[in-house]
């Protein structure tokens, strides 16, 4: 079975915000637009947005929502410092397994992401002498697969974000991660283009491990801007490089028949990473996410 879930980064709600301005959406706003856009998934946005406990399951039920997945960042390449992170890891784990009663058959995957670093956040793409040495993915891989038996211990499986500006971003690092560890793959066909692979590549090369779907069409020619001007994360989303559906030059047909092709079962979520300016009309992210979901009403009625 696969389920459709949509994301508060499709409406600019992240950690960057929007542009001076900028209209975002408040919780209860944000569960409402997603569920009448005709989603029934969304993911968890900055941990505790929608609430914790019973009020966090009222929340998602009443909109007719589960929680697909969320966002967690830890610096796997820093021994001290992941250890530092580990009890607002924790906390992020307790979260989800609250949320997981709201659809127990698809329950929600901790989102595992790298933090990176200053340097691989200044070179989009990576590149030559950015990797990690073979002793680094040795501490790497073992960080991650604590991080992935800590999930466990909640009843919770991981899924690892490969992801723009981290140790894991070119398809050879995806190849290094999954070579050194047991964890599944969130599969981002958006960031996957911005780090130089190509989505229908990565279903078929990755395909037994893939646990999560992150579905974003791009625009390569703003991607590949970013990466030869080494901008930052921020210019690939106030550049509007993630667009509707259809839009851009992902070959959303041909993604989308591979997927079911692979029989991948679980939480299909699109995103369209924004940040929201003032000069959008009014109601543009809501508009862009309706579009969406008419687009996968072909394979997903």
């Amino acid at each position: 079975m696969i389920a459709l879930a949509n994301a508060p980064v499709s409406y600019g709600v992240f950690e960057l915000g929007a542009s001076a301005g900028g209209r975002l959406p408040g919780p209860e706003e944000l569960l409402g637009l997603v569920a009448s856009a005709g989603y029934t998934g969304i993911d968890s946005g900055p941990i505790g947005m929608f609430g914790r406990g019973e009020r966090l399951r009222e929340n998602l039920r009443r909109h007719g929502l589960a929680l697909a997945g969320g966002w967690v960042d830890l610096p796997f390449a820093d021994d001290a410092a992941f250890t530092a992170a580990l009890p607002g890891y924790r906390d992020a784990l307790a979260f989800f397994a609250e949320a997981a009663p709201v659809n127990p058959g698809l329950p929600p995957k901790p989102t595992l992401a790298c933090s990176g670093s200053a340097q691989r956040r200044a070179n989009p793409g990576g590149g030559p002498g950015l990797g990690l040495r073979p002793a680094e993915w040795d501490r790497y891989a073992a960080n991650v697969e604590h991080a992935a038996a800590l999930a466990g211990e909640h009843g919770l499986e991981v899924t690892f974000h490969h992801h723009a500006c981290t140790f894991v971003e070119t398809p050879e690092e995806i190849d290094e991660l999954l070579d050194r560890t047991t964890v599944g793959l969130t599969l981002d066909t958006g960031h996957l283009i911005l780090g130089g692979g190509d989505p229908l590549d990565g279903l078929a090369r990755w395909g037994s491990r893939i646990n999560h779907l992150h579905l974003k069409d791009a625009r390569k020619s703003v991607l590949d801007g970013v990466v030869r001007g080494k901008g930052d994360l921020r210019t690939v989303w106030a550049g509007k490089a993630f667009v509707p559906l259809g839009t851009g030059d992902l070959d959303v047909p041909a993604v989308v028949e591979a997927v079911l092709t692979s029989g991948y079962a679980g939480w299909l979520e699109v995103e369209q990473d924004t940040i929201p300016d003032p000069a959008d009309p009014p109601g543009t992210a809501q508009a862009d996410q309706v579009h969406n979901r008419e687009v996968l009403r072909r394979w997903f009625p």
